[in-house]
C-alpha cells in the first residue's frame, strides 16, 4: 500500500507539472503575432535606411568630397566646406 500510494502522488506530481507548464493556443498566436509586428518594423527600418541618401553611400561622399577638395585647390571650381 505504501509504494502504491508513493507511485500515485509521484505520477500526480509530473502530471500536474506538465499539465501547468503548457503554452495555451492563445500565448502561441500572440508570440507569433510579436514576431510578425517586430519583423514588420524591422523590414520599414531596412527600407528607410535604404532611401537615406547619407546612408547608402558613405564612400560615395567621401569621394565627392574628394573631388570638391581637388577642384577647389587646383582653381576649378567645387564646393567650399563650412
Amino acid at each position: 500500500m505504501k509504494r502504491l500510494t508513493i507511485l500515485l502522488l509521484m505520477m500526480f506530481g509530473v502530471s500536474l507539472a506538465t499539465v501547468s507548464c503548457r503554452e495555451t493556443t492563445e500565448d502561441k498566436m500572440e508570440n507569433v503575432a510579436d514576431d510578425l509586428e517586430d519583423t514588420a518594423d524591422d523590414i520599414s527600418d531596412d527600407v528607410d535606411n535604404m532611401t537615406d541618401d547619407d546612408a547608402t553611400d558613405p564612400v560615395e561622399n567621401t569621394v565627392q568630397e574628394g573631388v570638391n577638395e581637388v577642384k577647389e585647390n587646383t582653381g576649378m571650381g567645387g564646393e567650399d566646406d563650412m
